[in-house]
């Protein structure tokens, strides 16, 4: 026990270290069940849809889901959703709305006609598929979700399309004409944002869809309308320039909205609705709910801390549950729990670590609505005059989209941005509270308004703030305001303002203030000035929700993490250390070559396929080998083998002639840099390297520190809290980490996840600058182009096995692959005739044409069997590129 005592230290500190810095973690997740995708582009009524089809592993028939995706945004925004929900066990169809990514067509806001008819064509679709569940014939057993855009249509198509069994939408609308003219007041900011988004996406046009004036429907170029129909065009100008809707645009917005098929939606609803949302505001999700309820459906609302206007979007956590609901209510799997009826994330606290908000989650078995609980507060103050000035200018500031989100998650700690100007506004303050109060909902107040515009008409706008102690500092929650038109005041008119929906804590001492401003920026106001007065009539109303409970603040994870990981590693020690003892002898033939690979195999427990297949392969010194294969391919098993983290079921790994093993000695001249890294973010960059080497045991001066951070090239950023580091920084940082003592074999898995291209461009000279001294790298990248331009070796995998190794140059250039140019479209029958031809390896459609990979047969033969064939050939040569290569090599496979 004396003699083992220092180990278990020793090692629980290191590993402690580790798990902080995230790379412990990091490299011991198992590669995910592999997904198929088909991508296709689908005919519905003479509009080209752009569509992916996720299926996993398995056999037999399964539910189905559509995945809708935001304004603005394609199918690609939701593939790894996609992915996801394809490995629990769904089919998963995915598509760019007309108008958007690839798809043509023009955008008609969700036009049951349009828009709600393809889905209705996409379900038909599924319901042809051999591997769809059918309620029974031509009835899929099928859910639809999305956000934003893609979660109106799910509530749509299930208001439309009697076979959809589950919907879950999310930061949504309900009805859309209130979203944009609430209360009869132009929401000018965000309408704007959605008009110019439209104008940005311009997809792909088929020829004869598009008018020689470059927008389709024939509306002139230019008009700030993208590829929006001709009517909505029309109905945004009209009331951008008046200021103010009229009864036409209302009703064609009403028509396009869920709510106009609200009694139909009978279905199983989980609501995801936004705290952080000046667009679709939490009042939308609590109509769906109202409506959808009285239909007799299960209802669930999930009150997430972001939303349109930014913050925390809560995406995982938010996804997971979408995907029990999908379980319970396609699955028909009782034994699910879908979570409470309610829930609502709170602020609690800050992480003294990195200084983000963390989350709670408040809950109840029934949703409150947004007026449970109410509490009646005196407001003090005598009627009061403001002005709204010339042109409406300056606005008052309360939402910016965008921005105002990040800073409205955290109005609970104080933390706000505001702006109402003096003369522009009326105020009424409550006294200070003598104990905390929650308010979940929408506070309403009766007040008597006049105006002196000629048509006596008021556009007003109400918030309430919430006041600390001393009287200066406000914090307006959520950022959020509530717009009111009101007309006939001339000699006075008493109305009731129903404010914001919020979730806010208001602290002792604390007081409420209802402000009531004449301008704010997100929306427009009259531009005629006029003086406006407001008098309040009775107490503000808010409302508590007394059924929540709140869960108490969760510890750190390391407070439980890191005693649990030492625990585990010291464990893992002791279970290997006699097969350590019995590692093969060294051979000393191989102690100059980094890596040499041996009929490597591996299959994981339960798995149905071997995730490596008798792998072999060598490197040398001085080389940039990249790693490449689609997902799936076993990059990542083989990179955990060879880090010793994992045991092959067969073959051999040596490094310099030793034996790879868990703890094998040689691992020490081995750096690695695995699915990206984390850092202790209140310490410096300097002080989380030190503090990773002194976990290794090692002298401090074998570190080299200052050489590898020469080659990583971080400057005076080094002396920084970690947390102000970008994105690029921290993946510099995360790369010293692993040349801390100048390794000899370097290993970098995706290095370039998340970075933009100069950050890209600096990350390839590191890996050169590296190799360049006689070191060895081995990276593993999706992006070819900087493959390409970075490594000298490639080692191509697919499906566990290898396809190629060798040198760059030989495999992008390699004789046996040709570019076939051709002079029109061939279709799919004809490919995979050519593909079946004798002496051909593989033919996948390119750019430009067809690459072919030639298998016994010569090239002068193949041009005889392509004209045989009636191939609309103009010319056959090598090709150059390694995405062509690597697509063929692969077969083609995504």
């Amino acid at each position: 026990m004396r003699l083992r005592l220092p180990r278990w230290a020793a090692v629980t500190a290191a590993l402690a270290v580790l798990a902080g810095a995230g790379t412990w973690t990091a490299v011991a997740q198992d590669d995910p069940p592999p997904v198929h995708r088909a991508d296709r582009m689908l005919d519905v009524d003479g509009v080209r849809l752009d569509t992916s089809y996720f299926t996993g592993a398995g056999d037999g028939r399964r539910p189905a889901v559509l995945l809708g995706h935001g304004f603005g945004g394609s199918k690609d925004d939701v593939r790894a959703q996609a992915e996801d929900l394809a490995r629990e066990g769904y089919a998963v169809l995915t598509w760019s709305a007309r108008g958007f990514g690839a798809s043509t067509g023009e955008i008609g806001l969700n036009d049951p006609d349009h828009e709600v008819a393809d889905v209705r064509k996409l379900i038909d679709w599924l319901a042809a598929r051999p591997e769809v569940l059918l309620d029974k014939a031509g009835d899929p057993r099928v859910g639809v979700t999305g956000a934003s855009y893609g979660g109106a249509i799910s509530l749509l198509a299930a208001g439309h399309d009697p076979r959809v069994d589950a919907i879950a939408p999310q930061i949504t609308y309900w009805n859309l004409a209130d979203a944009l003219f609430p209360n009869g007041v132009f929401k000018k900011l965000w309408a704007g944002i959605f008009f110019s988004t439209g104008d940005s996406s311009p997809g792909e046009s088929s020829p004869g869809e598009s008018s020689p004036g470059g927008r389709p429907g024939g509306a002139p170029a230019g008009d700030g309308c993208g590829r929006f129909t001709a009517e909505l065009c029309s109905l945004y100008q009209r009331v951008a320039v008046a200021g103010k809707p009229d009864a036409a645009a209302r009703a064609l917005l009403e028509a396009r909205s869920p709510s106009a098929v609200g009694t139909r939606v009978k279905v199983p609803a989980l609501l995801v609705q936004g705290q952080s949302d000046s667009l679709f505001t939490l009042a939308q999700s609590d109509a769906m709910a109202r409506t959808l309820t009285a239909n007799g459906a299960p209802v669930a609302v999930d009150w997430i801390a972001g939303g349109h206007d930014g913050g925390d979007r809560e995406t995982e956590r938010v996804e997971r549950r979408i995907a029990t609901w999908f379980d319970r209510w396609l699955k028909r799997d009782t034994s699910v729990d879908t979570g409470p009826a309610f829930r609502v994330s709170r602020t609690g606290g800050v992480d003294s670590t990195d200084g983000q908000a963390t989350l709670r989650a408040a809950t109840a078995d029934r949703y409150p609505g947004l007026t449970s609980g109410t509490t009646d507060l005196a407001l003090g103050g005598s009627p009061q005059t403001f002005t709204n000035p010339p042109g409406a200018a300056p606005p008052a500031v309360s939402a910016v989209p965008g921005l105002g989100g990040g800073l409205s998650g955290l109005s609970s700690l104080g933390v706000g941005l505001s702006l109402d100007f003096p003369g522009q506004h009326a105020r009424f303050d409550a006294k200070p509270g003598t104990e905390t109060l929650r308010i979940t909902g929408t506070p309403t107040v009766r007040v008597k308004v006049g105006s002196t515009a000629a048509d006596g008409s008021a556009v007003l706008f109400a918030k309430v703030y919430d006041v600390g102690p001393d009287g200066r500092q406000q914090v307006l929650p959520a950022q959020l305001v509530t717009p009111v038109r009101v007309d006939g005041a001339k000699a006075g008119k008493s109305v009731t303002l129903t404010l914001p929906a919020i979730d806010h804590e208001v602290e002792a001492g604390h007081r409420l203030r209802l402000v009531v401003a004449a301008t704010d920026l997100g929306y427009a106001s009259p531009a005629v000035p006029a003086r406006y007065t407001v008098a309040v009539e009775g107490p503000l109303t808010v409302p508590t929700a007394p059924g929540l409970s709140t869960q108490a603040a969760a510890l750190p994870w390391w407070v439980w993490g890191l005693p649990l990981l030492g625990l585990a590693g010291a464990a893992a020690l002791l279970l290997t250390a006699r097969r350590r003892t019995a590692a093969p002898a060294p051979d000393p033939e191989l102690a100059a070559v980094p890596l040499q690979i041996t009929g490597l195999s591996k299959k994981y427990k339960g798995g149905e396929r071997y995730s490596v297949r008798d792998v072999s392969f060598r490197v040398e010194q001085g080389q940039v080998l990249g790693l490449l294969g689609p997902n799936g391919a076993g990059k990542t098993t083989t990179l955990r083998m060879l880090m010793g983290l994992i045991t092959p079921d067969e073959g051999e790994i040596r490094v310099f002639g030793q034996a790879i093993r868990p703890g094998a000695p040689v691992l020490s001249r081995v750096g690695a840099f695995v699915e990206g890294a984390g850092f202790l973010p209140h310490l410096s960059g300097r002080e989380n390297l030190d503090l990773y080497w002194k976990a290794t045991g090692r002298p401090a001066e074998d570190a080299h520190v200052d050489e590898a951070l020469r080659i990583a090239n971080l400057g005076s950023a080094l002396e920084r809290a970690v947390r102000t580091y970008s994105q690029g920084m921290r993946q510099r940082l995360a790369l010293a980490q692993a040349m801390l003592g100048l390794p000899d074999l370097l290993i970098l898995d995706e290095p370039t996840n998340g970075l933009d291209p100069p950050q890209i461009r600096e990350m390839r000279e590191v890996m050169i600058r590296y190799a360049a001294g006689g070191r060895t790298v081995i990276v593993s990248s999706h992006l070819l182009a900087e493959v390409e331009q970075s490594c000298t070796h490639l080692v191509v995998m697919d499906r566990g096995q290898l396809v190629q190794a060798g040198p760059v140059a030989e495999i992008t250039g390699s004789g046996d692959t040709l570019l076939v140019s051709l002079a029109g479209e061939i279709d799919d029958a004809l490919v995979a005739k050519i593909d079946a031809l004798s002496g051909i390896g593989a033919a996948t459609r390119a750019d430009g044409g067809l690459l072919v990979r030639l298998d016994g047969i010569d090239p002068t033969a193949l041009i005889g069997e392509l004209v045989r064939l009636d191939v609309p050939l103009t010319g056959v040569g090598p090709h150059r590129r390694l995405e062509d290569a690597f697509l063929t090599l692969i077969g083609g496979a995504a």
